[in-house]
């Protein structure tokens, strides 16, 4: 087990959660692709959000594709086009 997988483990455990209930790469990867396209703050705060919309219901492989593909396309403050979108990670 890595660190990240200890982690996820020992919090999901404070809170009540399992780990198989988190889908640990498609966080990540819409982290990245917001703090990377959009601005890093908006990260966790991203992160947080999907934790709500999954809370109440929502697909969370249809969350982060949905949140992926806005981050990819908000536009950059230097004007550089949005980038294209690698797949999810499954």
């Amino acid at each position: 087990m890595n660190e990240l997988d200890a982690w996820v483990t020992a919090a999901g455990a404070e809170i009540g959660t399992a780990p198989g209930e988190v889908d640990t790469a498609a966080v990540l990867d819409v982290a990245r692709d917001v703090a990377h396209q959009v601005l890093r703050p908006g990260a966790p705060v991203t992160a947080y959000l999907m934790g709500l919309a999954v809370g109440r219901g929502a697909d969370p492989a249809d969350v982060a594709a949905r949140i992926r593909a806005l981050a990819l396309a908000w536009p950059h403050r230097d004007g550089a086009q949005p980038v294209v979108a690698d797949p999810p990670t499954p």
